[in-house]
């Protein structure tokens, strides 16, 4: 890969590509899509009712705490299905990842601290886009000829809009199969890689063929065991994570008062920089915010919806609740943790310099907060933090890729793209991956166009299916699926 961009850029290619797809991506992750992604999310709020504040007890029942008391939630008899459980782990483990830790803080570097508000504005609308995107997979979802379940956008645009919407499904798919290979795979190794060098000193070479040969192992055993994996690997990371950020925070407590008003002061701050437009701030505070939001929760780009379309769940609505609580555990638990880490050390306004003499931003600035209060460990933390967000990434993302690239080529063919996954594993780990974490970018972002497209042309459906089953919940006295 390197020789080959190597090659191009003599004749630069390598900059044309940079400068087009700087182009996209400047839209992809503008503030023109940035409304839109908000403005999907309230349009759905209003179809459903308000779903996420007049139904929090029925969903934070239905979801996290049926985990305790529910047996069906966590058991399955379908042998080509998973649980509920393991699809909501599945569609975590891929969401929860670098973007948790590297994405937030770049938002607060970029955005100032007012982004992390419009990052929660992002997450509360952000949860009836994703609750809708898995309503809508689950009821259009179907077997495939292995007798596993197919869903996700391509099967509601396809089977929801029709079949002369087909069009839009493949470019769905394209797009999410391309990511699964950059964003997915390539790039996480290239940050587990990294972070294992610099905490421990290892060879990145040989930690991309170890990802590799554990990730083989889990993917061949197919959703089955992708799931047995998930829902021990994604509430073991995160409630480590959480506990080391909530020790931290609870070390400058004293600071908290003062992170939350930067937060609200940042969000509505009238102010022009550089002889700007009045309102610059507030401009980059959202657009950062709701960027950083949805490339961390995935609300939106309709990825997600792939994993929860193979539970044994029947009602749709049942398992779409699911989804609300992974925007809210994403991004108003875990995102949140970083954001009140990195404001309540301080080390944004610290004035701290990279090795080339830049503002720290991204997974360094976060490391530089853990170290702040905890010393090398806090880094080493870190380190160990960032590589099973990384993992998980890539496991989750695995099964979205294999999904979107058997809707292109058949199941028959799926081997052929296990095979490519495993391999941009390894060559990610140690190559220089700039444009390809731009491109991938780019392609993370390019899957929202055609999903919520279809989300929204489909909303009546969801609105349709969310009211007959409160109807038959009261009806019945009890949570339905």
């Amino acid at each position: 890969m390197n020789l080959f961009l190597a090659a191009a850029g003599n004749s630069g290619l390598v900059a044309d590509i940079e400068k087009v797809n700087g182009a996209i991506n400047g839209f992809i992750w503008g503030p023109i899509m940035c409304i839109i992604f908000v403005l999907v999310g309230i349009l759905l709020t209003f179809r459903t009712k308000w779903f996420q504040i007049s139904r929090l007890g029925l969903w934070w029942r239905s979801t996290i705490a049926s985990v305790f008391t529910d047996k069906k939630v966590r058991k399955t008899e379908d042998k080509k299905a998973i649980t509920q459980f393991q699809a909501l782990s599945t569609a975590l483990a891929a969401t929860v990842g670098t973007g948790n830790i590297a994405g937030v803080a770049t938002a607060i570097v970029s955005g100032g601290p007012g982004a992390v508000f419009w990052m929660w504005v992002s997450a509360f609308f952000g949860m009836m886009t994703k609750f809708s995107e898995i309503t809508l997979s689950m009821k259009y979802r179907y077997r495939n000829e292995k007798g596993e379940w197919q869903g996700g956008p391509m099967a509601f645009i396809e089977r929801g809009m029709g079949k002369h919407f087909k069009w839009l499904a493949v470019l769905f798919a394209i797009f999410a199969t391309l990511a699964s290979f950059g964003i997915g795979s390539a790039v996480q190794a290239n940050s587990t890689a990294g972070a294992l060098k610099e905490a421990f000193g290892f060879d990145p070479v040989i930690v991309g063929f170890v990802i590799a040969g554990i990730t083989a192992v889990v993917i061949i055993g197919g959703i089955k065991r992708i799931g047995k994996v998930t829902e021990i690997l994604v509430p073991f990371m995160a409630i480590l994570y959480t506990l080391g950020a909530l020790l931290l925070i609870a070390m400058n407590a004293q600071h908290l008062g003062q992170a939350f008003g930067s937060i609200f002061a940042g969000a509505f701050r009238l102010q022009a920089v550089g002889g700007g437009i009045l309102g610059f701030t507030i401009a980059q505070a959202m657009r950062f915010g709701i960027a950083r939001g949805v490339f961390s929760n995935e609300a939106g780009l309709g990825s997600s919806s792939i994993a929860h379309a193979a539970t044994d769940t029947k009602e749709p609505v049942k398992q779409a609740m699911w989804g609300v609580f992974e925007v809210f555990a994403d991004t108003i638990v875990i995102c949140s943790l970083t954001a009140f880490a990195i404001l309540t050390t301080g080390v944004h306004e610290a004035g701290l310099l990279d090795g080339v003499g830049a503002p720290l931003s991204g997974a360094a600035l976060t490391s530089a907060a853990f170290s702040s209060g905890f010393g090398r460990s806090g880094s080493v933390f870190l380190s160990i933090a960032m590589c099973l967000f990384a993992f998980s990434t890539v496991v989750g993302w695995s099964y979205y890729g294999e999904r979107t690239y058997e809707y292109l080529f058949g199941p028959k063919t799926t081997v052929v793209y296990k095979i490519i996954f495993l391999c941009t594993i390894i060559l990610g780990s140690a190559a220089k991956l700039d444009l390809v974490w731009n491109i991938a970018d780019t392609l993370n972002g390019l899957m929202a166009i055609p999903n919520l497209i279809g989300v929204v042309s489909l909303s009546g459906t969801v609105a349709v299916l969310t009211k007959d089953y409160l109807r038959r919940c009261k009806a019945t006295g009890a949570m339905l699926g």
